[in-house]
């Protein structure tokens, strides 16, 4: 495993968005009951798998992810697919709850932007659409 810091476009899109799912996951991981909050959302005190699936689910996929591509240079592309998909699905998962779910409020739009953007950090460059 290697840390090396991008020194190219192709190389720095995918860093960012690799750091910004990193800290999306520590969020998660370290302060669930504010990651539900800042989401609109609230942990029910009765029964702590909620905050169970937050710390794994929610917070341990982009952690994982994130810190993969930023460790794993020789597998970087396999790696941008793999993060730009999650991000593209969890996007897709969004728009889906925004058409059925009558869920057409401004933070789920922009979160689905920030979605689609993180998703285009890594594909773009992984699908050669970005050259250094």
């Amino acid at each position: 495993m290697s840390f090396e810091l991008p020194t190219t476009l192709p190389d720095l899109l995918p860093f960012i968005a690799a750091c910004v799912s990193v800290l999306y996951g520590l969020f998660a991981l370290f302060a669930p009951r504010l990651f539900l909050r800042a989401h609109g959302l609230m942990a029910v005190e009765t029964r702590r798998t909620g905050l169970a699936e937050i710390r794994g689910t929610i917070a341990g996929f982009p952690l994982g992810l994130g810190v993969a591509l930023l460790t794993l240079g020789s597998y970087q592309t396999l790696i941008q697919l793999a993060i730009g998909a999650a991000w593209l699905f969890v996007a897709f998962g969004r728009l889906v709850s925004i058409l059925s779910d009558k869920g057409a409020t401004l933070l789920n739009w922009a979160l689905f932007l920030f979605n689609l953007a993180l998703a285009a950090l890594c594909l773009a460059p992984a699908f050669g659409l970005v050259t250094a």
